[in-house]
């Protein structure tokens, strides 16, 4: 069927699809068909779109399953008292940020294996794309609690935020990065940035980049980085896996 694209993460776009590939709003790849904007008072045309799905194949079930998602803040903010009794028991030990921004390539199968080596006694936050390296592994729960709570897309990775920080004013903490919380963050396109400028103005250090670190960091910036928020690159899944639990 065709493909739209509303948001900026498109990547160089195969022949075999491009004349099924469609753009609007701000995204756009040179080559596609692009879907103007909204006429004051009226709708999107997107008839060309519709024409063209009626054309294609009938999609087929290829998988079937449920995921649980929808932990945006609110929620998680509403189940507070539990999962600050948690932590007092011990039954959550820590919390693992794996958000951000993935592609398809092998090497970044490092999150798959990440969150299925963290113990059973660590909660994942995520949002983007970074959590279909792992949101279909059978991870459980912590007295009802999901191992992974999915605050939505990139954009929604405010939440992360806003949970964090609302941690360290339940737990009366004076900096966020004495909160039992580690960061290892999927880097892999410049919507990226934004997350990182954001994390690194709340004040939180020793974030890990992974698979590769962007290619923009000049040998200066990078050293900045590392000096003043101790962020860091990747390693074995072994030795992250030991280190965030350890909270280094």
């Amino acid at each position: 069927g065709p493909i739209l694209m509303t948001t900026n993460c498109i990547v160089p776009v195969r022949e075999s699809y491009r004349n099924r590939m469609y753009t609007t709003g701000m995204a756009g790849y040179a080559g596609l068909k692009h879907i103007g904007a909204r006429p004051e008072g009226g709708s999107k045309d997107f008839s060309m779109l519709v024409e063209q799905a009626k054309t294609c194949p009938a999609p087929k079930e290829i998988e079937n399953g449920e995921i649980v998602g929808g932990f945006a803040h609110n929620q998680v903010l509403a189940l507070a008292d539990k999962v600050v009794d948690a932590v007092k028991s011990g039954a959550i030990k820590r919390f693992v940020v794996m958000a951000g921004c993935d592609g398809r390539h092998n090497s970044r199968k490092y999150y798959t294996d990440v969150a299925g080596a963290l113990p059973d006694n660590t909660i994942i936050l995520t949002a983007g794309c970074a959590k279909y390296r792992y949101n279909k592994l059978q991870l459980g729960d912590i007295g009802g609690i999901p191992r992974v709570l999915d605050a939505g897309q990139c954009n929604d990775s405010y939440s992360l935020a806003v949970i964090a920080l609302k941690l360290k004013e339940v737990f009366g903490l004076e900096d966020i990065n004495d909160l039992p919380i580690s960061f290892d963050i999927a880097w892999y396109e410049q919507k990226a940035v934004t997350v990182l400028l954001a994390l690194l103005y709340l004040g939180v250090k020793g974030i890990r980049l992974g698979p590769t670190l962007p290619e923009f960091l000049t040998p200066n910036v990078a050293a900045v980085l590392v000096e003043k928020f101790g962020i860091k690159g990747i390693g074995t899944v072994e030795e992250d896996v030991n280190a965030m639990m350890a909270g280094v």
